[in-house]
C-alpha cells in the first residue's frame, strides 16, 4: 500500500471526525438566527449571518503569495500527483488552507509560525528557502518531522512535527473534499439501483425462499415506478 492509499484508508475510517475541523465558525448556529426567505439563502443554504461571514472571509487575505507557494509545495509532498489522480495543487488545496486559516483564526499562528520554522530549518541546512530547495532536500527535512518521536530523541523538531501534523490534516481534508479527491476515493454518493432481492445462496443458507406471488410483485423491475397499493386487509395489490 502506497502513501496515498494509506491516507485514503485512514480517511475512510475516520471521516466522521472531520480531522479537527468540526468547530468551523461559519457552521455555528444558535437560537437567535433570524428566519431567512429562500431567495436570500443562496445556493448552499446559508442564512444571512453565515452569508455575511462568508463575504468577510473571502474579502480578506491572510497568507502572502510567498507563503501560499510554500504551502502548495508542502501539500504536494504530502499528496503528490499520481498516474490516476492529480496532486494537492491540482485540487487547489492551498486555497482551501487559506480559507481555513481565516475561518478558524486559531490556525493562523501555527501555520505562519510553522512556515517560518520550515524556512529557518531549510536555510540552516541548505542556505535557501524551503520552496527553493530540491525535492530531495525538502524530503530530508520532512523525514525529521513527519513521524512521531515517542522517545523524544529529536526534541528540536517538536515544533516542526506539530506544524506538519496540522498541515497533513488540512491537506487531506482539502483534497478529499474536492472533486479530484472524491473521485480518488471512488465515492459516488447515493444512487438509485436495481434490487433483485436477497441472493439465492443466502436464502439457501437460512433455508428460506421467496413466495412466487411476492417475488413477482416485489422484484419485478418493469414495475419499479409503480407505487404499491394495499387492500383493507393489508394484502399487497400492486
Amino acid at each position: 500500500m502506497d502513501r496515498r492509499d494509506t491516507i485514503k484508508s485512514l480517511l475512510l475510517g475516520s471521516i466522521a471526525g472531520g480531522v479537527g475541523l468540526s468547530t468551523v465558525p461559519g457552521c455555528k448556529t444558535d437560537d437567535k438566527t433570524p428566519a431567512i426567505s429562500p431567495e436570500k439563502v443562496g445556493l448552499y443554504g446559508r442564512n444571512e449571518a453565515e452569508l455575511a461571514h462568508d463575504q468577510k472571509i473571502f474579502a480578506e487575505t491572510y497568507l502572502t503569495e510567498y507563503e501560499l507557494t510554500t504551502v502548495a509545495v508542502l501539500c504536494d509532498i504530502i499528496l503528490p500527483k499520481t498516474e490516476k489522480f492529480g496532486s494537492a495543487s491540482d485540487a487547489k488545496v492551498a486555497d482551501f488552507i487559506e480559507f481555513i486559516v481565516k475561518d478558524i483564526p486559531n490556525h493562523q499562528l501555527p501555520i505562519r509560525g510553522g512556515l517560518m520554522w520550515l524556512d529557518h530549518e531549510s536555510s540552516s541546512r541548505f542556505g535557501k528557502a524551503f520552496a527553493s530547495c530540491t525535492n530531495e532536500e525538502q524530503i530530508k527535512i520532512i523525514d525529521d518531522i513527519a513521524y512521531p518521536d515517542k522517545e523524544n530523541k529529536k526534541p528540536e523538531f517538536a515544533q516542526g512535527r506539530s506544524f506538519f501534523n496540522l498541515m497533513r490534516n488540512l491537506t487531506v481534508t482539502g483534497y478529499f473534499t474536492s472533486k479530484i479527491g472524491i473521485e480518488a476515493l471512488g465515492y459516488v454518493g447515493n444512487r438509485p439501483n436495481i434490487w433483485d432481492g436477497i441472493p439465492e445462496d443466502v436464502l439457501k443458507d437460512h433455508e428460506v425462499a421467496y413466495e412466487e406471488e411476492w417475488l413477482a410483485k416485489c422484484v419485478d423491475q418493469s414495475k419499479r415506478e409503480v407505487i404499491a397499493e394495499w387492500d383493507d386487509d393489508m394484502n399487497l395489490i400492486t
